[in-house]
C-alpha cells in the first residue's frame, strides 16, 4: 500500500510538472487591459512587458518565450511594427498571420459548430482612432466546440484555447463584428492558464468549472484549440 501511496505522488508530481511548462513564470502577474503597444505613436505603451498582461497579450508573450523579436512577429504581420499593422483581430489576423506556430485542431477534439463572422478593419480604425484605411471586410468561418459539447480534453501538450461568442457587441458600438472573446493555454490535467481580469492576474483553474461557468453566461458559444508546433 505504501508503495502504491508513493508510486501515486510520483505520478501526480511528473504530471503537475508537466502542466507547468508554458507561461509559468508569468503565474501571478497582475492584470491590465491592453498593456502593449509600439512604444510610440497612437498607442505609445512598450513593445514588450513581463510584469502585466491581457488575455491575448499573457498568450504572445508567453507563446514568445519573453523574446522580444518572436513577440513582435506574433504581434505584427510579417513582424513589422506599425500600428495598423498590428494583428488586431484574431479572427483575421492573428490566427492567418501566426499558423506557421498555430494549428487548429478543434475537430480532433469535439463535434464542432461554425461561427460565421465578418470582420470590418476599415471601419473601426476609422470609428475608434480617426484612421482612414481601405482595407475590405473580410468574412471567416471559426469551427468551434459548443459549450454543452466540450468533454474531457486528453493533450499531453499546452493547447491554446479561444472562447467563442456571438454578436455579444453591436457592429455600431466597435465598428466590427467579433468572435473571440477570451483566449488562454489549456495544459494536460485539464487546467487553464489565464489572465483573468475578474481575478486581476495570471492564474490557473480547472477548465471545465469555467467551461461549465461561461456556458451559463450568454452571449457564450463554445472553444476552439490550437496546438503549438514545435519549432515556433
Amino acid at each position: 500500500m505504501k508503495n502504491w501511496a508513493i508510486f501515486v505522488l510520483i505520478a501526480f508530481c511528473i504530471v503537475d510538472a508537466g502542466a507547468a511548462t508554458i507561461g509559468d513564470k508569468y503565474v501571478g502577474k497582475k492584470y491590465v487591459n491592453n498593456p502593449l503597444g509600439e512604444g510610440f505613436g497612437i498607442d505609445a505603451d512598450p513593445l514588450i512587458r513581463t510584469d502585466a498582461f491581457d488575455c491575448t497579450t499573457f498568450v504572445e508573450t508567453a507563446l514568445a518565450d519573453g523574446d522580444i523579436q518572436r513577440l513582435n512577429k506574433i504581434r505584427y504581420k510579417n513582424g513589422f511594427v506599425n500600428f495598423v499593422n498590428r494583428n488586431h483581430f484574431v479572427e483575421t489576423d492573428w490566427l492567418p498571420n501566426n499558423s506557421d506556430i498555430l494549428t487548429d485542431v478543434t475537430k480532433k477534439y469535439g463535434r464542432t459548430a461554425v461561427r460565421h463572422v465578418k470582420i470590418d478593419r476599415a471601419n473601426w480604425l476609422n470609428k475608434n482612432y480617426g484612421i482612414e484605411n481601405r482595407a475590405p471586410q473580410k468574412s471567416v468561418k471559426l469551427g468551434y466546440i459548443p459549450y454543452s459539447k466540450v468533454r474531457k480534453i486528453e493533450n499531453t501538450e499546452p493547447l491554446v484555447v479561444l472562447f467563442i461568442g456571438d454578436k455579444y457587441k453591436t457592429d455600431d458600438t466597435l465598428g466590427t463584428d467579433l468572435a473571440v472573446m477570451h483566449m488562454g493555454f489549456l495544459l494536460p490535467g485539464g487546467i487553464l492558464r489565464h489572465a483573468s481580469s475578474d481575478r486581476g492576474r495570471v492564474i490557473d483553474v480547472d477548465f471545465y468549472e469555467y467551461v461549465a461557468n461561461r456556458q451559463k453566461s450568454p452571449h457564450n458559444l463554445g472553444v476552439m484549440l490550437l496546438e503549438i508546433k514545435n519549432d515556433k
